[in-house]
């Protein structure tokens, strides 16, 4: 056993256990561990953006190579200070709304392909299949797609045949809600392992639960 003299390391451990100590109730050292990371994540972030994003996409295009046509995404950009004016707020408006628009427009293209014609051609039964588990799973999928598209369409009562089949998509969405939670959880668990690892290897220097 080798405890670690790196002082970063110390820092880094006693600001894990002051986040850990949420479990037992909120208090004054998360709220500084929350603090500070809040805090240092924002200037880290702001310092990216100035040099990846400000200075080679408008600073130095705009006031280096006076290049003019930068003063119009400039401009909507100064934009989104008016905010702190309440006279002017009404202007922040203007760059969100073009925002939205060139985001839907660009996102809403890609987005059809991938979660409609591509899930559409998933769907779709190919014959014949080399082997039944291929068949099974194939099945499997076009019979939840169809029965959970079912359970959506709300034009008609969901009586008799349709809700029957209605109930059987309600079945699938909870396996598929069950599934996301689940990886979800395996992550966060991910997350806690590696910690509990740095601080029992990294920190504390118990190599046996490396």
């Amino acid at each position: 056993m080798h405890i670690s003299t790196d002082p970063w390391v110390w820092v880094a451990a006693i600001l894990t256990l002051a986040i850990f100590t949420f479990l037992y109730k909120d208090n004054p050292l998360f709220k500084f561990a929350e603090h500070l990371f809040v805090g240092v994540a924002t200037g880290y972030g702001l310092v990216i953006i100035y040099f990846n994003a400000f200075k080679p996409n408008l600073y130095q295009p705009l006031f280096v190579e006076h290049n003019l046509l930068y003063i119009i995404p400039f401009f909507f950009g100064i934009l989104y200070f008016s905010a702190a004016i309440p006279k002017f707020s009404y202007m922040m408006r203007w760059p969100i709304a073009l925002l939205l628009g060139i985001g839907s427009g660009l996102s809403i293209p890609l987005s059809f392909q991938t979660y409609i014609v591509e899930h559409t051609k998933s769907t779709i039964l190919r014959f014949p299949y080399p082997n039944a588990v291929l068949f099974i799973n194939a099945l499997i999928l076009f019979i939840g797609v169809l029965t959970v598209l079912i359970y959506f369409y709300f034009s008609y009562p969901h009586k008799g045949a349709i809700g029957t089949i209605s109930r059987i998509g309600i079945i699938f969405i909870m396996i598929g809600f069950g599934a996301s939670f689940g990886y979800t959880v395996m992550a966060r668990f991910s997350l806690l392992v590696g910690r509990i690892q740095f601080l029992l290897g990294q920190w504390l220097g118990i190599h046996s639960v490396m």
